[in-house]
């Protein structure tokens, strides 16, 4: 089985203008964390801590799979807690009158053997707390 979240945004801007804010790491730091450069297809990337005593430690990281500006980005993800299982976010970001559709599909969680749904359930969370900050910054 294939466990997957599934998260969509209605964003006030173009995609144009959402796009920055999942590529460039000067705008990544405003909602989710401090990227160690902007995204490249086919290159790795980072998000960096400011966690106290570990400020600028790659916190997660993956490798940039597809960048089609401003429609998709595909990119794999994982951290320390996932022990090596790569996961894979596809962003899809759609124009509308008006402003964005953004879509985030996030899989590969059941190759987590500890515990899967637990693993994605907290990033589920995760995600609905980043997205949050997400759509004061970007639209």
């Amino acid at each position: 089985m294939s466990m997957k979240i599934v998260k969509t945004l209605f964003l006030k801007a173009p995609p144009e203008h959402v796009w920055k804010f999942l590529t460039e790491a000067d705008q990544l730091a405003l909602w989710f964390h401090r990227g160690a450069e902007d995204l490249k297809e086919g290159g790795d990337w980072a998000l960096l801590t400011n966690s106290h005593g570990k400020d600028g430690e790659r916190m997660c990281w993956g490798k940039v799979l597809e960048m089609k500006k401003p429609e998709r980005l595909v990119h794999t993800f994982t951290h320390n807690y996932l022990k090596g299982v790569e996961t894979t976010c596809t962003w899809t970001l759609e124009a509308v009158k008006g402003g964005t559709i953004l879509t985030l599909v996030h899989e590969g969680w059941e190759n987590y053997e500890d515990d899967p749904f637990g693993m994605g359930a907290n990033h589920d969370k995760g995600w609905d707390e980043h997205f949050s900050r997400l759509r004061t910054v970007a639209s």
